[in-house]
């Protein structure tokens, strides 16, 4: 088997196309992040400033210990939708370069089996037993990988849902804290 000079641009083309794909997606995903900060960052300047006007405002420490007991709530539920913007950003991206991934991991696989196949063809007389070791071990790898990927995407599921159930608890700590109107 011989490869050719297209053959390589190819490859070549192949592996430059998908790094720009990939800078290009970690260039949106901290596009996001930062669009994301800068929004947090405008909300709490102004929320600050409307929070001090009250405080100021107050006319007894009653009132202006209400007012500081009133942020409780709202401070949490603030701090938990940012978590979840920061973390959608990060599975978003994070999907991306798996899918990058996984599509290189099966070009390479797919080739790697067209080699295997073309030493099984040309092999010499009395090799069967050493080319059959071979494809048993290249079904075996194939299927440790595919065990992998499986127990990953198990392993996120999992630490999605344990995230879920900890904002639950924490949106639910807050509105137990809230002072009640």
């Amino acid at each position: 088997m011989f490869i050719t000079a297209d053959q390589i641009s190819a490859s070549n083309q192949a592996a430059f196309d998908t790094a720009k794909s990939l800078a290009t997606t970690s260039f949106a995903g901290l596009e996001k992040l930062v669009e994301l900060n800068m929004a947090a960052a405008k909300a709490l300047m102004t929320e600050s400033f409307s929070h001090a006007q009250a405080a100021l405002a107050a006319k007894d420490l009653q009132q202006a210990l209400a007012l500081q007991n009133g942020l409780v709530a709202p401070m949490v539920e603030k701090a938990v939708s940012y978590g979840r913007h920061v973390y959608g950003i990060a599975v978003e991206t994070g999907a991306e370069f798996s899918k990058a991934f996984e599509g290189k991991a099966a070009d390479a696989q797919k080739a790697f089996n067209q080699v295997v196949e073309n030493v099984a063809k040309n092999a010499p007389a009395g090799t069967e037993s050493a080319v059959a070791v071979l494809k048993s071990a290249l079904a075996s790898s194939q299927t440790a990988i595919e065990s992998a990927q499986s127990s990953a995407k198990k392993v996120l599921a999992a630490a999605e849902s344990n995230i879920a159930a900890v904002t639950e608890q924490a949106l639910s700590a807050a509105a137990a804290v809230a002072p009640k109107a």
